[in-house]
């Protein structure tokens, strides 16, 4: 209500710090969601994006980015919608890394025009994995006979109750190629000189934020309140921008809707959790 009031008055009545909206963008990388994690997807962003560019009085948009990445596809979406907002609204973006910005999780941090890290940071991580398991030895163990009918010879590719096929694993090593020089241009499109001719810097490798300086992949050290104050003077005061609100005060849910039943969406709920401890255990989180 007082910011309301605020931006009633006269611009010379007005108090004379200068505000700027912060979200702050942590998780797994992942459509959809549930109980057992806090992901990050377009879905579940772009209410607080728009709401933070909405900002008509601020310069500039910071945002807290924390992620050991995850889908390439929503990862991408969400830094195209920064970008767009930054460049309808003419706002400058700046990223602030707190302890991971990697994979996926960096791609959306080169949608700053300036991004920040910590000396500890872990940066980088630019290439494309694809993980599972193989079960071909245990079923023989206790007696379960695989049965799979298919329309399409290639519809079961990657059975991982199957041996590993060649082609299976050719194809899909295509794919990652593809995603991976799309990842790729997108850094170069974005970073442009500013990235070394380090041979190291595209083959998936994470460094920290000190590292990460001196390949380009980040612009500085620091943290959010005292940077943003070196820019904008020491009157500067940051907002954290949650997500909007509905009739009665309550935060408007995304909505994920699942055909499973309830033991089944129990099971994939442990397993995403797992996966998700996974993805930042390799970061050493």
């Amino acid at each position: 209500m007082a910011r309301f009031i605020r931006k009633l008055l006269p611009r010379r009545w007005r108090p004379d710090y200068l505000e700027i909206p912060v979200v702050r963008l942590q998780g797994v990388i992942m459509s959809g969601g549930g109980p057992f994690r806090q992901n990050l997807s377009l879905a579940s962003t772009a209410a607080v994006l728009e709401k933070a560019f909405a900002e008509k009085d601020a310069p500039a948009v910071a945002i807290s980015v924390n992620s050991p990445g995850g889908s390439p596809v929503q990862s991408r979406l969400i830094y195209r919608r920064i970008r767009d907002l930054a460049e309808e609204k003419n706002k400058k973006v700046y990223v602030f890394v707190e302890d991971v910005a990697a994979s996926g999780g960096y791609m959306i941090a080169v949608a700053g025009d300036e991004i920040i890290a910590d000396p500890s940071s872990i940066v980088g991580s630019i290439g494309v994995v694809s993980a599972s398991f193989g079960f071909t030895d245990l079923i023989k163990k206790i007696g379960v006979e695989r049965r799979v009918h298919t329309a399409g010879k290639n519809k079961a590719t990657l059975d991982p109750f199957r041996p590993e096929n060649k082609e299976d694993v050719e194809h899909l090593k295509a794919l990652q190629l593809e995603i991976h020089g799309t990842f790729i241009d997108l850094v170069k499109e974005r970073r442009g000189e500013k990235l070394s001719d380090n041979p190291d810097l595209f083959t998936g490798l994470f460094w920290t934020g000190t590292r990460g300086v001196e390949l380009g992949l980040v612009d500085g050290l620091g943290d959010m309140r005292s940077y943003l104050r070196s820019q904008y003077g020491p009157k500067t005061q940051l907002r954290l921008i949650s997500a909007p609100r509905g009739l009665f005060g309550r935060k408007v849910p995304s909505v994920d809707i699942k055909f499973d039943g309830i033991g089944s969406g129990f099971a994939n709920g442990l397993i995403d959790a797992a996966e998700e401890r996974a993805l930042w255990s390799r970061f050493g989180l």
